[in-house]
């Protein structure tokens, strides 16, 4: 089992890389704005969105690559684009050639969301599947704080150079990522079901199972669900529809909770909290603390008390929080009052969706589906965080006391806890296989 953590381990570093990636743009949203000088639209369409927007495509293709190619090779150019995108945003040399760069991370982002959940979920077992793919989201949030801490850390080193070194420090564990990974074995799920190669896939399983017995059972269990499904099975079929809407209402809620608006916009949104401009970045790294340690909470809880119960509790929190950050900006609180409950709406996500989305998709698609369902998953959380984002800039100037979208994003939430409590399964302590069974049942 050590073997798997550390495989586990590795191949979440691309979550690390997904989360840098995706902040970063934070500590740079304002200089490159008075460097071009951009319009509140051109900045949220391109300069802001342009990498959800690569995100999205990665997101909703990177179930190809990874059934066609492995999921193994898949992670290699994913770490490969991160590095490119790194490199090439630091060294842009207007607006159009940044966002280029940053659309080629957007699409590392998006495949990495599918092609990392699905290779740990297919390596772990039913006892420690939920801790080892919240492993990636662990990686991802540490990645957000890394970011906003290079962020503060490389604020004021080179002037007007800054926030290129602020982009350009990814290229680092970028390219360590990409060596590291010839640690990493191929699946044995998808060296069974798509390569044909169950020799290489039993050696594996035989590393991951206590028993050679378990490795030969598991290894029955996962061509006996081939035959059942059927190796060519189309995923947006009649018998898949279940997965799938409980895949698309749980991505979908998730950036209907503003997780992805905050993280972006924080620096803004916390001026207008109140904060002066050194003090929002200083804050920001206090947002970043706050969802890595509730992240572990997360991680510790998802095996024991279940993913439905933390996403109960997120809902709950959620809901709470955003309604009083909301009341904040409108009654003109105190900025600790604000940054208070901004907190607070971080740690439930991190207890809630931040730990149970990545874990729960990646279980409710049968295994010859799985990497396009994860896509599936995956494409419908960046579409909706990229119109978020894209609409986000132009929110900001023209409503800066900002309560009326958290109260937006508040209401929304009730909705989540409703779809909870009333259509969400439990998928804790279940082989890939049993859930398989429950999600597509016999036609």
């Amino acid at each position: 089992m050590n073997q798997v953590l550390r495989w586990s381990l590795l191949v979440a570093l691309s979550g690390f890389l997904f989360g840098f990636d995706t902040v970063v743009i934070s500590g740079a949203n304002e200089p490159i704005k008075e460097l071009w000088g951009t319009s509140g639209w051109f900045h949220g369409t391109f300069i802001m969105s342009m990498a959800l927007w690569g995100t999205v495509i990665g997101a909703l293709f990177g179930g190809r690559p990874s059934d066609a190619w492995g999921r193994k090779r898949t992670l290699w150019w994913i770490g490969l684009l991160f590095f490119i995108s790194a490199v090439g945003s630091a060294l842009a040399w207007g607006p159009y050639a940044f966002s280029f760069f940053r659309f080629i991370g957007g699409l590392a982002v998006g495949a990495s969301s599918v092609t990392a959940p699905t290779y740990i979920s297919e390596i772990s077992n039913a006892k420690n599947r939920g801790r080892f793919v919240a492993l990636y989201q662990f990686m991802l949030v540490f990645g957000i704080l890394v970011a906003y801490i290079s962020n503060y850390l490389l604020d004021g080193i080179g002037g007007d150079l800054d926030w290129r070194w602020m982009m350009g420090v990814e290229a680092i564990p970028a390219l360590a990522f990409t060596i590291w990974l010839r640690q990493v074995p191929e699946s044995p799920r998808w060296l069974a079901l798509f390569k044909q190669d169950t020799n290489e896939a039993k050696a594996i399983l035989c590393e991951i199972a206590d028993t050679k017995d378990e490795a030969d059972d598991l290894l029955i269990d996962i061509l006996k669900t081939e035959k059942q499904s059927g190796k060519g099975s189309v995923l947006f079929s009649k018998k898949y529809k279940k997965p799938l809407m409980l895949a698309f209402l749980l991505a979908m809620f998730n950036q209907l909770s503003g997780i992805n608006f905050i993280l972006y916009y924080a620096p803004e949104i916390l001026e207008n909290a109140g904060f002066g401009g050194s003090e929002s970045l200083l804050s920001t790294v206090a947002i970043g603390v706050a969802n890595l340690l509730f992240t572990i909470v997360g991680m510790s809880l998802i095996d024991l008390a279940g993913r439905k119960q933390l996403m109960i509790i997120g809902s709950i929190g959620y809901i709470l929080s955003l309604a009083l950050v909301s009341y904040g900006f409108y009654t003109g609180a105190s900025p600790l009052f604000n940054l208070t409950f901004i907190l607070t709406f971080i740690a439930s996500h991190a207890i809630g969706q931040g730990a149970v989305i990545w874990v729960f998709i990646a279980e409710i698609f049968p295994n010859n589906v799985r990497a396009n369902g994860q896509a599936w998953g995956s494409g419908t959380h960046w579409v909706f965080a990229a119109l978020i984002t894209l609409f986000g800039a132009v929110v900001n100037d023209a409503f800066p006391s900002g309560w009326g979208i958290f109260a937006f994003f508040s209401g929304f939430m009730v909705i989540q806890l409703l779809f909870v409590i009333f259509l969400m399964p439990e998928t804790k302590g279940r082989s890939l296989e049993d859930i398989e069974k429950e999600m597509v049942g016999e036609d």
